[in-house]
């Protein structure tokens, strides 16, 4: 995920899945939220969740940060809530 970040700016959801995908996690296995809000604007912060074997592997990328935790999968088996790209 630093490297998604490199550079400042708030990474593209095409950036971050293609970082994790280069860092040998499947296409399918990665769930990334969008970059943009519905009007055009830049999501304050974008999120990427990885199943394991029993929890999600979340980071958040705000600012330039990236922030790592471990959660429970949710009832719907995937780790992010809503619509993902």
């Amino acid at each position: 995920m630093n490297t998604a970040v490199r550079g400042g700016g708030q990474p593209q959801t095409a950036g971050i899945r293609a970082t994790l995908v280069k860092a040998g996690i499947p296409a399918g296995d990665v769930e990334v939220t969008a970059g943009r809000t519905p009007t055009g604007l830049a999501a304050d912060a974008v999120e990427a969740g990885v199943r394991d074997a029993s929890s999600c592997i979340v980071a958040q990328i705000r600012n330039g940060s990236v922030a790592v935790s471990v959660l429970p999968i949710l009832a719907s088996g995937r780790c992010l809530a809503g619509v993902q790209h």
